[in-house]
């Protein structure tokens, strides 16, 4: 045998630890000689996935870089993706190939890998890099990827020894030190990096580090200064200006250091709230030494003072009442500064501001009166009595209510889908727009599988055509079982449009006996109705092909005119095509109900079955819709710690619960029993259980808007089901969960109690983006009418005497809603919810839930008295909350 024959030999078995030395062996044309069958090999190794491929895949990886004389081509196949993931380029038997040819074929070969991009967790080929860098001598590669992994490496520790040297003492060692650490500070999301190694060790944290290798003089100390500045001002994730506002603390800059670099330091008064608190602290011990421009002040005053962040707001304030008290010649633009406060949200902190003004008024002197006059527009009405004293002027007219009127957003408008998809090539267009999209739209995923079966029946072979390119990039793998079912599934309808699957072969694709492959463990049962229709629509493509699917919807929600589903159901007819089981009920739970006499003609003018039931459907009203009713979570015993720590955990929470009966059967029950398993399955009754709070808090369970489309005139039977999942954007701190509430609030059906306690939940929730998907909901609600003022109030009230809303994010939220211009609607939820706010011991953000329902009562003239109100106005003190339960007593006494 050759050694050629032999070297291919040891390829095909996966022998790789003895492909360097048969590589060796062979002379440059019989290296050569390799080269086409080495990659007619990999090839075939591409996508496959066995021990054995796997295998032959690293004797591929490392004798195709030793048979490459020319170093691009060597690096272009040591860097090619089908051998990532694999782990074989960490071999050490790549290393004695590559290390085995001249050095300047070796120092190109890695300068042009290290510009490749890391993958994944780790860098694969950062090892031979490394190993050929040292060995050689040659300039490190300053790469992101390349330092990124560097930094990996530091994080993990001495290899076997572990931790034994500080991260301090692994950098005074490392050559790579001086070239790399600048680097670190241009890198993006780098902050999680930071934490990976922190003990309680001196010089042991990144931080640290680098302020030691600073003093020590392996850094340039200034240069480290600016650029860490410089990351700063330049922004960022929170994580990653946190690690760099660390190391900036590490570094402890001097007075004068930071004399140097006054305009980062007031770029920061604008980023993150904590790198912006250290810029203004430093700033304000800058100018107490007077080691800045007065001018400074001014100009930090003019980004703070507009910023939403309490603590900030004062501290400038503060800063600015020192600063006149040291020098009163500067009390003009002191108190000019300060009247930029005026027009903050917060009424407390215009008073604070309206202080500092009066404190130092007669130092400013007349001048400045007409520029305060101007700004004190902008108080609180609250404040207007108080600065017109001090400024020797009314402000706020007479009648600060006069003229008020409710500003409520226009009631949206039913949005129609689109025309359906004209051409293959556009079916191919939105396909592939939908599976790039995180998130499609419902309008977007019900029109791509609607284009599907329309231009299936039309021309399947054109359309498979114009689906090959979008096939080729979104290849069909079948569901995962780790996921549910949803829009980006009905791939499987495309790939058996164009032959890639067989739809009438369950199984193929997960061997799960008989199931479809859409059917993953994991579904919900909404992604269980998702796998019913998407499977039929599948096999029916492939086999009768029918002319278009009767649930598309005719509105965004997932509504479909009852006009539009008799009309399909006469083509269906007319035809001579029964219409798939799935479809049909698909399109019935979506059915709008209507009393047309034209329509419900039409409708008994069918004669097919789904004719004739559909018929009947309209007739009597299709599902009925059943109140909630607030029950009390009773857990029981379950088995298992699970269960118990579900119980705990439940009664911890001291959450509000409902109960739905559920939605019926249909029209007289027996028709609407004919619904099949998985349709009958949304329609269930609910109630607090440990088996559903297990369920509804799995990362895997996301409503999303396709849930609420598959039920769009039931929103409150949806909220019922969802609400534990609400409740955790409150007491669990979910991220996301409160962006249905619009959704709910724009679909159709009653709004009970139910919805409007998920709403309260959202206006309660930890993160601002989720009380703004609230308050848009309780807006368009109000909007249509079908908004329950008292109702949402006094569910309000129990959340935040529980303790699982905070006031200060309610209140957050209906001072955003109050904003709008939509008082009166804000009131009608306050009014109800303060007796029950006021009625224990006060909680921290009260008194601004009492300050914005002054604010609201005052704009919308609402009189009578509350009796919790007087009470809290009746304590002694000058507290806060005291002074806004005494302006709202007043404000209500007219």
């Amino acid at each position: 045998m050759s050694g050629v024959e032999e070297l291919l030999q040891a390829v095909r078995e996966g022998r790789t630890p003895q492909v360097p030395a048969l590589v060796a062996a062979l002379g440059p044309a019989e290296r050569r000689a390799c080269l086409p069958e080495l990659k007619e090999l990999r090839k075939q190794v591409r996508g496959e996935w066995s021990k054995a491929a796997n295998a032959r895949a690293g004797a591929l990886l490392v004798a195709g870089a030793g048979c490459h004389a020319g170093p691009a081509g060597a690096a272009t196949w040591i860097g090619g993706r089908d051998f990532t993931g694999r782990s074989w380029a960490r071999h050490p038997a790549l290393g004695e190939v590559v290390g085995a040819q001249p050095v300047d074929w070796q120092i190109e070969v890695v300068t042009r890998l290290a510009e490749r991009r890391g993958s994944g967790w780790s860098w694969e080929l950062y090892p031979l890099i490394e190993r050929v860098v040292r060995r050689t001598g040659c300039p490190v590669p300053a790469t992101d990827a390349f330092t990124t992994e560097w930094l990996d490496q530091l994080a993990a520790g001495d290899g076997r020894r572990g931790w034994a040297r500080t991260l301090l003492e692994c950098l005074r060692g490392d050559a790579f030190t001086p070239v790399l650490l600048p680097r670190v500070f241009e890198l993006a999301d780098i902050g999680w990096r930071f934490e990976q190694r922190r003990t309680d060790r001196p010089g042991d944290s990144w931080p640290a580090a680098i302020a030691g290798l600073a003093e020590d003089g392996v850094l340039d100390r200034a240069e480290v200064v600016e650029r860490c500045l410089a990351r700063l001002v330049r922004g960022g994730k929170p994580a990653d200006q946190r690690a760099f506002l660390a190391v900036m603390v590490a570094l402890a800059p001097t007075p004068d250091e930071y004399a140097k670099q006054v305009r980062g330091l007031v770029a920061l008064l604008d980023g993150l709230s904590v790198v912006a608190g250290h810029a203004q602290q430093v700033l304000a011990e800058l100018d107490g030494a007077g080691a800045i421009d007065p001018e400074v002040l001014a100009e930090a005053s003019a980004v703070v003072l507009f910023r939403t962040e309490k603590k900030l707001v004062r501290a400038q304030l503060g800063w600015l009442d020192k600063a006149a008290r040291r020098s009163p010649e500067r009390a003009g633009p002191v108190v000019l500064a300060a009247a930029e406060a005026f027009g903050h949200p917060d009424t407390a902190l215009q008073e604070r501001a309206l202080t500092v003004v009066a404190r130092h008024l007669k130092a400013a002197g007349e001048a400045v009166l007409p520029e305060l006059r101007s700004a004190a527009e902008e108080l609180n009405p609250a404040h207007h009595a108080r600065a017109g004293e001090l400024l020797g002027a009314p402000v706020g007219g007479d009648d600060p209510d006069t003229g008020w009127s409710e500003l409520l957003p226009p009631a949206p408008a039913p949005r129609p889908l689109a025309e359906p998809i004209a051409t293959p090539a556009e079916v191919a267009e939105e396909l592939s727009a939908l599976l790039a999209a995180e998130r499609p739209g419902v309008a977007v995923f019900e029109r791509t599988l609607d284009g599907l079966v329309r231009h299936a029946r039309l021309d399947r072979a054109a359309l498979a055509e114009a689906l090959a390119p979008v096939l080729r990039v979104h290849p069909w793998n079948g569901v995962g079982r780790w996921r549910d079912c949803g829009p980006g599934d009905v791939l499987y309808v495309a790939a058996a449009i164009a032959g890639q699957v067989d739809p009438h072969q369950r199984g193929t694709v997960f061997r799960t006996k008989g199931r479809s492959p859409l059917r993953g463990e994991h579904n919900t049962r909404y992604g269980n109705v998702f796998a019913a229709r998407l499977t039929e629509a599948a096999e029916r493509v492939t086999a009768d092909r029918p002319p278009l699917l009767l649930a598309t919807p005719t509105d965004a929600t997932g509504a479909l005119a009852a006009a539009t589903l008799v009309d399909r159901l006469a083509g269906y007819q007319a035809a001579g095509v029964e219409p798939g089981e799935a479809d049909l009920h698909a399109a019935l739970l979506r059915l709008t109900v209507t009393a047309d006499q034209a329509v419900l003609a039409a409708a008994d003018r069918l004669t097919s079955p789904a004719g004739r039931w559909t018929a009947r459907w309209l007739r009597e009203g299709g599902l009925p819709g059943r109140p909630s009713e607030r029950v009390r979570f009773a857990p029981g015993r379950g088995v298992g710690s699970r269960a118990l720590y579900q119980e705990r955990w439940w009664e911890d929470l001291k959450r509000i619960c409902v109960a739905q009966p559920g939605l019926g059967a249909g029209p007289r029950g027996p028709a609407g029993e004919r619904l099949g398993a998985d349709f009958r399955a949304l329609l269930e009754g609910t109630e607090p259980s440990v088996a559903r709070a297990r369920q509804q808090n799995e990362w895997l369970w996301q409503p999303t808007a396709h849930w609420a489309a598959v039920l769009p005139h039931h929103r409150e039977e949806l909220a019922a089901r969802w609400l534990d999942w609400f409740a955790d954007s409150a007491d669990r701190e979910r991220r996301g969960a409160a962006g249905l509430l619009p959704v709910l609030a724009e679909a159709g059906g009653p709004a009970g109690l139910a919805l409007h306690l998920a709403l309260a939940y959202g206006l309660g929730a930890r993160f601002p983006e989720d009380r703004t998907a609230a308050v848009d909901a309780l807006l368009v609600l109000a909007a249509r009418g079908d908004l329950d003022g008292a109702l949402l109030g006094r569910e309000l009230g129990v959340l935040v005497a529980e303790g699982t809303v905070k006031p200060s994010r309610l209140a957050q939220a209906l001072a955003v809603a109050a904003d709008t211009g939509a008082y009166g609607t804000v009131w009608s939820v306050l009014a109800p919810a303060l007796p029950a706010v006021l009625a224990g011991a006060p909680v921290r953000g009260t008194a601004d839930l009492v300050a914005v329902a002054a604010d609201c009562a005052r704009r919308c003239a609402a009189r009578g008295p509350i009796a919790e109100v007087g009470e809290a106005a009746a304590r002694p003190g000058t507290s806060r909350l005291v002074k806004e339960a005494r302006a709202l007593r007043d404000v209500l006494a007219g």
